[in-house]
């Protein structure tokens, strides 16, 4: 593990409340938590509070490649950040903060050792991206 921390961020077209549903129920992850079309999540489990797990399968569509990405959530504040640790023991602080109509959205987490600082960034901004276009697109 290293001492890096890296950060993703985005604006969402929608507000904290619809925001901090998308990001914390689990058929609305299923819809969005993956980093391109290749991969999907079939399955996501959310007990939000403190101490309660979060556990997002990832895979690829043709099932050749897929993790279990699992957390337990050490703080929660209801629409405005909550955070998670990492199987591992990296955290990963995800908050959300509105103003008018829109909400922006920040991750920053520990980087792992096992691959370049640059790759994880672009895998959870891509991610997060993914986040930003199915909420907006679920407001209709």
């Amino acid at each position: 593990m290293t001492n890096q921390q890296i950060t993703v961020e985005t604006t969402v077209a929608a507000s904290v409340e619809e925001v901090w549903s998308a990001y914390t129920t689990p058929e609305d992850i299923m819809q969005w938590n993956f980093a391109n079309d290749d991969w999907c999540c079939p399955r996501a489990e959310v007990d939000l509070r403190p101490g309660g797990k979060q556990v997002a399968r990832m895979e690829t569509r043709d099932g050749s490649m897929g993790f279990d990405f699992e957390g337990t959530y050490e703080e929660i504040e209801p629409h405005k950040s909550l955070m998670l640790v990492l199987e591992d023991g990296r955290k990963a602080r995800t908050t959300f903060s509105g103003s008018g109509g829109n909400t922006h959205v920040a991750t920053t987490f520990d980087a792992e050792a096992q691959n370049p600082v640059e790759m994880q960034h672009n895998g959870w901004q891509a991610i997060l991206n993914n986040f930003s276009t199915y909420v907006e697109n679920k407001r209709g």
